[in-house]
This record gives structure tokens, sequence and C-alpha cells, in this order.
């Protein structure tokens, strides 16, 4: 049997002495989508970045592809998160936030500006590809992040709240494209507090403090 794109085994995450998540064990498969949901303060934000590799667990292990993350960091390149906070370089334009990204990752400068125009095209962000940071709204900045992740081509995407600072029209292209990496074989997991964004995934896991509650069953039934 394929392993699972991403997973974790008897994962425990502390913050400010206390127990966020204790003793989850969980899978996603290539293609698939999840919905990470949950009150403030539950541990979603903590959860992804850990499964990003980014924070060390109290305890337990993500796993890439059956590997464990932590005994082989260089996986984390298959993994790309999208940030509340977006992680952007204001410095830098739209199109050159995400190109340095892809030539850190070993494409050369030509290939990178090209794999960063469709995304930008596809976010409505085309017209502000060479607008510094500063000048794009926060909508737009979080679609630039957003575009940064799809243009890596990860084989797992993680995105925290990536609809929330979207109006309806942008949330329905921001959705379109994030399911659009999972038919492209990626497995994506979406942090929200938005059902529509359940709605389009195909299962749920529901955080409460210490005591994650899978919903095996498809989000929409």
């Amino acid at each position: 049997m394929t392993e699972p794109a991403l997973s974790c085994h008897a994962l425990r995450l502390r913050a400010g002495g206390r127990d966020l998540v204790a003793g989850l064990t969980l899978q996603v498969r290539a293609g698939e989508r999840l919905a990470l949901m949950g009150p403030s303060g539950s541990g979603k934000t903590t959860l992804l970045t850990t499964l990003a590799g980014l924070l060390p667990p109290a305890s337990g292990q993500v796993l890439v592809r059956g590997v464990p993350l932590a005994e082989n960091p260089g996986l984390r390149l298959e993994l790309a998160l999208v940030l509340q906070s977006y992680g952007l370089l204001t410095l830098l334009t739209a199109a050159e936030n995400i190109e340095v990204v892809l030539r850190a990752a070993g494409r050369d400068p030509r290939q990178a500006m090209a794999d960063a125009a469709g995304p930008l095209e596809r976010l409505r962000l085309a017209r502000h590809a060479d607008h510094l940071i500063e000048e794009l709204s926060g909508g737009q900045q979080q679609r630039v992040a957003i575009a940064r992740a799809i243009a890596l081509r990860p084989r797992v995407l993680l995105a925290d709240e990536p609809t929330a600072e979207q109006d309806a029209v942008h949330r329905a292209i921001v959705l379109d494209e994030l399911m659009a990496a999972a038919d492209r074989g990626a497995a994506v997991v979406i942090a929200t507090h938005d059902p529509e964004v359940a709605e389009r995934c195909d299962r749920v896991l529901e955080l409460r403090t210490a005591n994650p509650r899978h919903a095996g069953s498809p989000a929409g039934r």
C-alpha cells in the first residue's frame, strides 16, 4: 500500500504550559482535502506549523511519505505552508516573492518567472505582479502567499485560514485553486473557521483542546 503523503503518530503539542493537542494520529493521502476546524486556541495553527516541520512536537512524530520528518529535514521541500501572517518580503514585488522561493527550490530564473505567472493570473493578481507587497491590500497579499505555495507544486499544501481576508468572489477563486492543487495530487490541509471551506473538503478534523475528534465521513454529510 502506498504511504500517505503526510501523517502523524501520537502527536502531542503544548503551548502556554498546557496541551493543545494530545495523542493525535492522522493520515492524509495524496489528492485528499482535510479541513481543520475548532475554536480559537484549539491548536489549529500550532498543528499546521508542526506538520510543516517548523515547530517540534512535545512528543510523537510527523512523517512525509512514511519517513519521519525530524530524521530527514530535506523532506520539508515537499511541503508548502501558507501562514496567516503571509510571510512575504515587503521589499519585493508580488512576482518576485514567488520567484525567489522557486529559485531557492532549484528552478532557473526563466522557469521561475513562468511558474509564478500562472498562479498570479488565476488568483486575479496578474496586474499587481510588479507591485511591491506594501502596495497591496491584505486580501491581495494573502493571495500572493497562496500563489507562492501553489507555484511550488508541493506534495503537501498546508494553509492557515486562507479565505479569511477574501471577499465572496475571491474566496471562491482561492477555494477553487486549493481544490485544484488536490486534483493535481497534493495532500491539502486547511485550517479554517469557514463552513464553506469544510464543505469542499473530503474530511474534517475538529480540534478541541487536548481532545481532537476525527470526523471520518465527508464533510458535507
